[in-house]
This record gives structure tokens, C-alpha cells and sequence, in this order.
């Protein structure tokens, strides 16, 4: 069973709010949405809610994220992933993630390579943040 295969009907029999997802999550019983739909729905809130540089950016690493996790058959790793997009995408559509800082638990439960890629995003919107900055600190 891969990650486009995977019925959303299987996904709700597995998922509830208790089981996966952040403390953020419904407490109705999730309804995960396809793959394709979500992703779908990710770049369209993007489109809406990002400044373009970001929106390139956040798309780019959406589109890898997705492209990577296409041929996975463990249904509680589709799950989980499908869960924390889904609760990505409803928090920028309700710009709930302004502001809003990394939980511990889900820095703790990242492996090496996940930290390194957050470090890199850290590093390219810093460097972003640098670029609008004259001299003494100002922005242009």
C-alpha cells in the first residue's frame, strides 16, 4: 500500500485525535484528507497566505516532502504524516501559526537529518530577513 493508494476511509479507522497529532489536534474524530486533496490544498493556502520568496520555498520543500513519502506502506507512518500536514494547513489558513514556537516533544521525536533540514530553513529565512537590512540594522 503506498502513500497514494491509502483510502481515507482506512486513514480514519486508524486516526483519531487521541492517538496521533499534536495537542492542537479537532477533538472530533479526525478526517484526513486524500494525499492529492491535501497537497492540493497546501500549495492553493500557500498561494494565499505566503510572500512569494516563502512561497517558493514552502512549496519547493512541500513538493519533496510529498515526492519523498510517495512509495511508503507503513500505515501509521502515512498516518502521522498526513496528520501533521493536515494540521500544517489548517493552522495557515487560520494564521494560527504566527508566532507560534516548535513544541519540545516534536523536536524530540525528529531524527538528525529532520533537525538538519529545520536548521537549513532557519539559515535561508535569516538570511532572507539579512538581505531586506541596510546598513545599522535598518530596513530598506
Amino acid at each position: 500500500m503506498s502513500l497514494l493508494r491509502f483510502t481515507p476511509t482506512a486513514a480514519r479507522r486508524l486516526a483519531t485525535p487521541s492517538t496521533f497529532g499534536s495537542k492542537s489536534s479537532l477533538s472530533e474524530t479526525l478526517a484526513l484528507l486524500p494525499p492529492l486533496q491535501l497537497y492540493r490544498r497546501i500549495l492553493r493556502v500557500h498561494r494565499k497566505k505566503l510572500d512569494p520568496e516563502m512561497r517558493i520555498l514552502g512549496d519547493g520543500y512541500v513538493k519533496s516532502e510529498f515526492r519523498a513519502h510517495r512509495n511508503v506502506e507503513n500505515p501509521l507512518h502515512i498516518i502521522g504524516f498526513l496528520t501533521e500536514w493536515q494540521l500544517y494547513a489548517q493552522k495557515l489558513e487560520g494564521d494560527a501559526w504566527i508566532g507560534e514556537k516548535l513544541d519540545k516533544s516534536k523536536l524530540d521525536k525528529m531524527s538528525d537529518q529532520q533537525i538538519g533540514q529545520l536548521y537549513e530553513l532557519m539559515q535561508a529565512i535569516q538570511n532572507k530577513e539579512g538581505e531586506g537590512e541596510g546598513e545599522g540594522g535598518e530596513k530598506q
